[in-house]
């Protein structure tokens, strides 16, 4: 994937870097991998503004996204790779033996035309979906399960990966994204390779407008505020604002929310803070 720097022509171009789409194949999605896609624009059922700065956007259709790769010791080929407004990564439409089209999550190095297969004794490759308990040492992975046929919850989002370190027992040990290591039942399944579009962290809007495109309106500053309005409000000048903290009054920069009983604690064996 490449990224493509525009020259400052215009206020909106000076800045802009964003991605060359060269992986992309189609411009037309599945018709019948889509499903309506509808904004809240951040109202309740009584049109009371529930969520602050959400709204508008360009109107999108949703793909449903093959997470469960349940379909096992089926080859299917790679016919397109596509662009998804719902996620960071692109998408790959693939076509069973049988003859069923679906979405997965495209890894870096997918290629049209490649065949993938999911399910027991499957080569790890990448694109293919395997059990915990049969991929190799050290692989890096994504579209990761908590839960044996849940589906893929973790390892997701462009360019990220997960690696598989150790087996103890029942469990896999995998390092995460985040630098957390933790336990993963070997019965869970994840796919080989890591997400494409690995670039996204490096582009760069240009412009307000683009981001409103997206259904992201205004910011605003807890210390623009007045004191009423936010805990970091008022003061003469543009003083500091004190504690960083929300608006309901919870503290940021350090603070931990994470509860200290929770139940998945015990999966966790480093932390990502550590």
């Amino acid at each position: 994937m490449a990224l493509k720097k525009y020259k400052p022509t215009t206020p909106g171009q000076r800045f802009k870097v964003i991605s060359t789409y060269d992986e992309v194949t189609v411009d037309v999605p599945e018709k019948s991998l889509l499903a309506p896609s509808r904004k809240s624009g951040g109202r309740n059922n009584e049109g009371k503004m529930t969520m602050r700065y959400l709204g508008g956007g360009h109107k999108q259709m949703y793909r449903i996204i093959d997470f469960k790769r349940d379909k096992e010791d089926i080859p299917a080929l790679v016919k397109t790779i596509e662009y998804d407004p719902n996620r960071t990564s692109r998408i790959a439409l693939v076509v069973y033996k049988d003859g069923e089209k679906r979405y997965i999550v495209a890894p870096h190095g997918l290629k049209v035309g490649q065949t993938i297969i999911s399910g027991k004794g499957v080569p790890p490759e990448i694109g293919n979906t395997l059990y915990l308990s049969e991929i190799p040492f050290g692989t890096v992975i994504h579209n990761v399960e908590l839960r044996p046929g849940q589906g893929a919850k973790l390892v997701r989002s462009a360019g990220s990966h997960a690696q598989l370190m150790s087996r103890d027992g029942k469990f896999a040990i995998l390092k995460m994204p985040s630098g957390e290591t933790r336990m993963i039942l070997q019965t869970c399944k994840a796919t080989v390779g890591m997400v494409s579009n690995q670039d996204h962290n490096l582009e760069s809007y240009g412009k307000a407008g683009r981001t409103r495109w997206l259904g992201r309106r205004p910011r605003n500053r807890g210390v623009a505020m007045n004191p009423v309005d936010h805990p970091m409000g008022g003061g003469e000048g543009k003083s500091s604002g004190g504690h960083p903290r929300s608006r309901k009054g919870t503290p940021a920069k350090g603070y931990k929310t994470r509860a200290r009983k929770k139940q998945s604690n015990k999966y966790i064996i480093e932390s990502r803070k550590k």
